[in-house]
């Protein structure tokens, strides 16, 4: 049998002062483990060369030994909240928050995110800071109820759909909202896109539409947070959008840039005055199988081949691969049905 590899064997490894550069030929890696080594690649120690780098692995911030919640004492909260950890974590946020105002989805102190760090406690942006400004020193610690527990500046107005989204879904680890122009289009259509064109679309993002409530209101966050089970993307109608992730904030971040671009390219593709193409079935069938691998969300799953290509409403130019439905009669002809209305009235009359 051949000898699997995981990441906690190479942290070991390393630990012990073993090499990491001459594994078995014949090693099956993990691919935690097989990131582990390419990041080694990619980031040697100084004065090593790439293929004996071997970092300390306890030089990397862990999270505490000892889970926190919100009944934490107030110094354990702060002294998590000025961990090495917890800036790390707040390190993303900002560099998150920078990506979002470079690409334009917020504006002035637009947009907002958060990152479970307890079972019931999250780290946040504050309100009124652009993101294009954000710093780790900015950054809130809030309970599940709203309260904040740490940081200077007040957390951001929009926490409570955030921790909404939390409760309602228990895998997600990190949120992300803001206002990217084209997919924030749709949400002031109240449409969702149309599916079945371009599979990053498909494997990474499950899309739902909540109707509008006010901004940072429980009620907008109910109705956000009652699509988590199902989406991982979902537009706000008439606000913005709002994504969520099992994996880490960045995986977040990257579901808008992945939303933005497609609903601008099927914008553009509506406007070429030729059909756009989409998936098969068969074809769909197997995006969603590679999705489902993933661990990501998606109301799709289990349904059959022929129902996954329903693009709905907002379909300009596309060309479904699904055999449309026969119609069984005539359309509508106003003429023709005042024509039967009255001969329907001298029947009845006559019956009288």
């Amino acid at each position: 049998m051949k000898n699997v590899i995981s990441l906690k064997d190479l942290e070991q490894m390393v630990r012990n002062g073993q090499s990491v550069s001459n594994l078995p030929a014949d090693s099956i890696l993990t691919p935690s483990a097989r990131e582990f080594l390419h990041d080694l690649e990619m980031h040697p120690a100084p004065g090593k060369s790439p293929d004996k780098a071997t970092p300390d692995v306890s030089s990397k911030p862990q999270p505490p030994s000892k889970p926190l919640t919100s009944k934490s004492s107030k110094a354990e909260l702060e002294t998590f909240f000025n961990s090495p950890y917890a800036h790390s974590l707040k390190e993303q946020i900002c560099e998150m928050g920078h990506r979002l105002w470079k690409r334009a989805y917020v504006d002035g102190n637009g947009g907002n995110m958060a990152i479970r760090v307890g079972e019931d406690i999250a780290i946040c942006t504050p309100t009124l800071v652009s993101k294009g400004s954000l710093k780790p020193e900015d950054m809130c610690l809030v309970d599940f109820e709203g309260n904040q527990l740490c940081g200077t500046k007040k957390r951001t107005s929009e926490i409570l759909m955030h921790l909404q989204m939390m409760k309602r879904q228990p895998k997600a680890i990190a949120t992300c909202h803001c206002h990217p122009p084209y997919a924030t289009a749709f949400a002031v259509a109240g449409v969702a896109p149309p599916t079945c064109m371009l599979p990053e679309y498909e494997v990474f993002c499950a899309v739902g539409v909540a109707p509008y409530r006010t901004p940072g209101s429980p009620e907008m966050g109910k109705l956000v947070a009652d699509l988590t089970d199902q989406y991982n993307t979902i537009l706000m109608a008439n606000h913005g959008v709002v994504t969520w992730s099992h994996n880490n904030i960045e995986e977040a971040y990257w579901r808008m840039e992945i939303i933005e671009a497609y609903c601008r390219t099927i914008v553009v593709a509506g406007q070429l005055g030729k059909p756009i193409n989409t998936f098969t079935g068969p074809q769909m069938k197997d995006l969603l199988n590679i999705k489902q691998s993933l661990g990501f969300v998606d109301p799709r799953f289990g349904m059959k081949e022929c129902e996954l290509c329903d693009s709905g409403e907002w379909r300009p130019g596309v060309s479904c691969a699904v055999p449309p439905k026969q119609e069984t009669g005539a359309g509508y002809d106003a003429e023709a049905e005042k024509v039967v209305q009255a001969i329907t009235d001298q029947i009845l009359a006559q019956m009288k």
